[in-house]
């Protein structure tokens, strides 16, 4: 009958597509059924604790049909370490390599898995005689497949440190992908981590020596010159631009004798919980109390100290000294609260420039001028690439951002009319080059900053701003005040008329913060301003212009939210 239902007169019977997708569908089922007895026996088998030869092999044929079922690899991971009980250091090497054989095999019907190369990693580690040669060839032969898989870039790292691989050689390995290949992400990146450790310079940036640097500037010119419209040479480059990471200092001090407390920023992030932090004044450590601007126990960069009550006497000058230890030592600042006198700034009037802008060798200049020639004329070749203009744009910032300030712009313009996608991130990037040349070109010791008519999208380096009494954001674009404005402790008036805001939620905690002038914006409610509730000293308010005021009754809303104003909109209260 079989052979009957095959054949029908003689002729091979051909069966309709409703029929094989039927026959698919139960083999589909059969499939699963499978699968399921599968792993429901194997959970009940993990749950005994039965670590057995049954348990390798269901295991093994769960994981060869889905090899990224991980609790199924942890599972053998168990198996193996039980196996470690009862078995001889050749008996596991015999087990571990019949193991790599078989993570080879699903490792060629799933080159990208997680959990494959994981598990590698593992038994690697827990083999008696690994062979770390075999394993780099290994590495070796995936990545003539597909040099961008970066699961096999880690797992090769992972090699190179068990085997002691010379990061010379390495280095040699990367530039040979990249010859090969210029579109190779993983090999450009690879280089960004061995420079330090061939070439290392602690002096310099990125912790390499400057002639290697300039080598690797030539060796990204090549690649995006000969491939324009690939991205990963650029993205390369922009690391070879990157500013050095600063190391922990004390940037700035405000000792405020009212209000009996200091006021420290620190160029990193940092926990009152989990630092060493000391005050002292005259020669004696003060016992006073650390906190966030917010009270919240948060890394910020911002902290205050409240000194003991009357500590701050005003007979004579007080010598404050605040320390903070670091892992390469102890940083500090001073400064002196003259006799008589509310108040003393202590700062470095040279760090937002420096940090802000990069001090360049001769050499360095030189490399980057004639890039910065070359990538013009790419640009003038290919005027929509967005990468050769975006380029431009970081060598005039690393070259003389205040000098180059109205070409940047109109590049950073450019770049916003050809990737209509990304208009936002060129607005805030015109933001950023605006308001860092703003605070490098700022009077030494100013206490007033002007970002008025800007076109401001959004507020950066407010780490920079600490100091500032007077700032000025009129005229802007920006929609809100979200972000943390309460690093400005220091700050009497904020002037943000003329723009879009709708919510001010980083006005909080600002003690000193006595006028805020917020006209003609999109505040539609008293409630948006209850942030304001906890600046203790805002008496002066201007709404005027925003949608709240055109509400019936809003005045007695706004005084409920913030009863501490005493004028409103130019009105007494």
């Amino acid at each position: 009958s079989g052979a009957a239902d095959r054949k029908m007169h003689g002729r091979l019977k051909v069966r309709t597509t409703a029929e094989q997708q039927e026959a698919k569908r139960k083999e589909r089922e059969e499939k699963l059924k499978k699968y399921q007895a599968a792993t429901g026996r194997l959970f009940e088998k993990r749950k005994n604790a039965e670590h057995d030869g049954e348990a390798l092999d269901l295991t093994g044929k769960i994981l060869a049909n889905n090899s990224d079922f991980l609790t199924m690899w942890n599972y053998r991971k168990e198996i193996f370490q039980a196996f470690h009980k009862d078995k001889s250091a050749d008996e596991m090497q015999e087990l571990y390599e019949d193991e790599l054989s078989f993570l080879g095999t699903c490792l060629k019907s799933n080159p990208k898995s997680y959990s494959v190369w994981e598990h590698r990693c593992w038994v690697m580690d827990c083999m008696p005689r690994p062979d770390w040669q075999r394993e780099l060839q290994l590495c070796n032969k995936f990545l003539e497949y597909d040099e961008r898989n970066f699961h096999c870039w880690d797992y090769r790292r992972f090699v190179v440190r068990r085997a002691n691989i010379p990061p010379e050689e390495e280095l040699k390995f990367s530039t040979d992908k990249i010859s090969s290949n210029f579109s190779n992400y993983s090999s450009w990146h690879y280089r960004s981590k061995l420079l330090p450790l061939v070439h290392p310079n602690n002096e310099h940036p990125q912790g390499v020596e400057e002639a290697a640097m300039l080598q690797e500037h030539e060796l990204a010119q090549n690649a995006f010159f000969t491939d324009p419209n690939d991205q990963s040479a650029w993205f390369y480059h922009r690391w070879l631009l990157g500013r050095a990471e600063r190391d922990q200092s004390i940037r700035c001090l405000h000792v405020y004798r009212p209000l009996n407390r200091l006021v420290a920023t620190f160029s990193k992030h940092i926990k009152v919980s989990g630092s060493t932090l000391n005050v002292v004044k005259d020669g004696n450590v003060i016992t006073g109390r650390w906190h966030t601007p917010r009270g919240t126990d948060t890394y910020e960069q911002v902290l205050i100290f409240d000194f003991p009550e009357h500590s701050l006497t005003c007979e004579s000058d007080q010598h404050i000294h605040v320390t903070l230890d670091t892992e390469a030592g102890m940083v500090g600042r001073e400064c002196v609260l003259g006799a008589g006198h509310p108040e003393v700034f202590s700062r470095d009037t040279t760090e937002s420039k420096q940090l802000l802008r990069s001090e360049l060798s001769v050499a360095k200049s030189s490399v980057l001028e004639q890039e910065l020639e070359s990538c013009q004329q790419l640009h003038e070749l290919e005027p929509d690439n967005k990468w050769a203009i975006f380029t431009i744009v970081q060598l005039m910032r690393a070259i003389d951002p205040l000098r180059y300030q109205e070409e940047t712009l109109q590049y950073v313009d450019k770049l916003t009319s050809l990737d209509r996608c990304r208009r936002n991130y060129y607005a805030d990037l015109r933001s950023r080059v605006l308001e860092e040349n703003t605070l490098m070109s700022a009077e030494d010791g100013t206490n007033k900053l002007d970002l008025s008519g800007k076109g401001l999208s959004c507020i950066r380096h407010l780490d920079h701003m600490t100091l500032v009494v007077h700032l000025d954001l009129s005229n802007n674009l920006l929609t809100s005040l979200d972000a943390p404005v309460y690093m400005l402790q220091c700050l009497k008036v904020l002037l943000a008329d003329n723009n879009n805001i709708q919510t001010i939620a980083g006005l909080t905690n600002m003690p000193l913060l006595g006028r805020v002038s917020l006209r003609n914006n999109c505040i539609s409610s008293a409630q948006v301003l209850a942030p304001l509730a906890s600046c203790s000293s805002v008496s002066i308010l201007d709404l005027e212009g925003n949608p709240v005021c055109s509400t019936e009754g809003s005045k007695p809303d706004i005084c409920a939210v913030l009863p501490q104003l005493k004028v409103l909109d130019g009105s007494k209260i």
